[in-house]
């Protein structure tokens, strides 16, 4: 794909997730940055990612991101734990140098690595995250990079996303996995003071977490943490700013369709939206 056009025109920032769960990551930016304006784009039909291999997770990912760069994005973020993983360094290194160097693609895992020297006293962290991501190990290879005295310990939850997207998240079904995970995870490592939810759907689990997480651990969203982290960037990199529209608008976008995507959005904010459907 080949963008001349890249310093011609400002446009959106481009948010993406497989699902929903990024929607948890826009609100909070869009709370601490609302004069940008926003593409959110699902790739709802061909959720989830969570259990697919690399390269179709890469394939899938790469195929969005360019649908966003069309769409007149400079700057994308991944707000999804298992694209990031799987996708994010590859198209960093090898696509985007062919599609246009101007352009950025941003992930969700080294914002949160990056504060976990302030999140934790034993140097041990939990992590619930899609199997994707916990055979990926990007969590603790981004950890050592910065914190190589930080141990992580992570447990695959595999029916966590179904379940939040289901609407079954606050049902009892959801508690009796969400005991057996924490059980399962706090069996690898007694020494955990700090677990981080490493899927975007997970903070809507927090009220079942809650229930049966020990009451001195605690809980690492990526909400805020992301949200910060890109306020920073764009601090750092003017240039990059200065190719974001500044109208507070938002627009979603979906692979579904819009009445599902609609509905199911429900479930993640706490207002109505309109929604286009877009194909590849």
């Amino acid at each position: 794909m080949d963008i001349n056009n890249s310093y011609i025109t400002s446009g959106p920032v481009g948010i993406f997730d497989s699902g929903y769960g990024g929607l948890t990551i826009l609100e909070n930016i869009r709370k601490l940055l609302p004069e940008y304006d926003y593409i959110y784009l699902g790739d709802n039909a061909r959720t989830p990612y969570g259990t697919r291999s690399f390269d179709v997770v890469y394939q899938y990912t790469l195929e969005c991101v360019n649908k966003l760069f069309e769409m007149g994005c400079h700057l994308v973020i991944l707000a999804c734990n298992t694209a990031s993983a799987k996708a994010l360094r590859s198209i960093q290194q090898l696509d985007l140098p062919q599609i246009d160097p101007g352009r950025r693609v941003l992930g969700v895992i080294r914002p949160t690595v990056e504060v976990l020297d302030q999140v934790t006293k034993t140097k041990h962290v939990g992590i619930f995250a899609t199997p994707g991501t916990v055979q990926s190990g990007s969590y603790p290879i981004e950890a050592n990079k910065i914190f190589p005295d930080i141990r992580i310990t992570a447990e695959a939850c595999p029916m966590w996303v179904p379940l939040i997207e289901n609407n079954e998240h606050l049902s009892e079904g959801a508690a009796y996995f969400v005991q057996q995970n924490i059980k399962s995870l706090l069996e690898k490592d007694t020494e955990i003071d700090s677990i981080i939810l490493g899927c975007t759907h997970y903070p809507l689990m927090i009220p079942t977490i809650r229930r049966f997480l020990p009451p001195h651990i605690g809980i690492v969203s990526q909400g805020e943490i992301v949200a910060r982290s890109l306020k920073l960037y764009m601090q750092r990199h003017p240039e990059m700013d200065a190719k974001c529209m500044k109208n507070g608008q938002t627009s979603y976008f979906t692979t579904e369709s819009t009445e599902k995507f609609i509905n199911s959005a429900s479930i993640f904010m706490n207002k109505q939206i309109t929604a286009t459907r877009i194909s590849f």
